[in-house]
């Protein structure tokens, strides 16, 4: 990691960290739409990471759909939410604070499904994205399902802002790395690439793909 990458990926942990603290459940209580489309996705009561977990709203609703949820993020803050809202509602999520830059916490094998809902387009290189794509790989157990969603260069924000190369862009403090589809095919590389699915979220709108892969 160059000098430059780790100023970018600190300055981000700590934009995070203030925006989870000054705006509680930012992104609402309910699952988001991705989520909703896992669920259906993954076998019943599979072990489910939620990768960029934030305050937790997927990670509630997978538990509350009776999946064994572990729960990553790399704000305590948003962690700090997301356990407060388990222990009210009596679910059952492991929430552990970790930078996706370094190699996961978990056991080869010892996950049924990996969720990523816009964890992968934050301020990650390239070069840590494979590194990333081959950690969930190794967590996963053969025939595991992958479900990431991912801002396009289709985006009204890519380009815009200040450029941090990489197609890394950063506007309102927050950066972004844009796909394009040969990068989702790089990452899906030794994998069956089931699905990329464009849609569109939020008031922008944010463009972005839905990518469904299986080991």
């Amino acid at each position: 990691m160059t000098d430059r990458t780790a100023d970018l990926a600190a300055e981000q942990r700590g934009h995070w960290q203030r925006t989870y603290r000054d705006h509680p459940d930012m992104y609402g209580t309910g699952p988001s739409d991705p989520a909703r489309y896992a669920a259906s996705r993954f076998p019943a009561g599979a072990r489910v990471v939620d990768l960029g977990a934030g305050h937790g709203r997927d990670s509630l609703f997978f538990a509350r759909r009776g999946f064994a949820v572990t729960a990553l993020d790399f704000s305590a803050e948003g962690l700090d939410q997301l356990r407060r809202h388990a222990a009210a509602e009596g679910l059952d999520v492991t929430a552990l604070a970790h930078d996706v830059r370094d190699p996961l916490p978990l056991a080869d094998g010892s996950a049924d499904a990996v969720y990523a809902h816009m964890l992968l387009c934050m301020a990650l290189t390239t070069a840590q994205l494979h590194a990333l794509v081959a950690e969930i790989r190794r967590v996963l157990v053969p025939g595991g399902v992958f479900v990431y969603t991912v801002r396009h260069t289709g985006d009204a924000h890519y380009g815009v802002g200040t450029a941090h190369g990489d197609d890394i862009y950063e506007t309102g403090g927050f950066a972004v790395h844009f796909f394009d589809r040969p990068l989702v095919d790089d990452l899906a590389a030794d994998w069956t690439l089931e699905e990329v699915l464009a849609f569109e979220e939020g008031e922008l709108p944010r463009r972005l793909w839905r990518v469904t892969q299986v080991r």
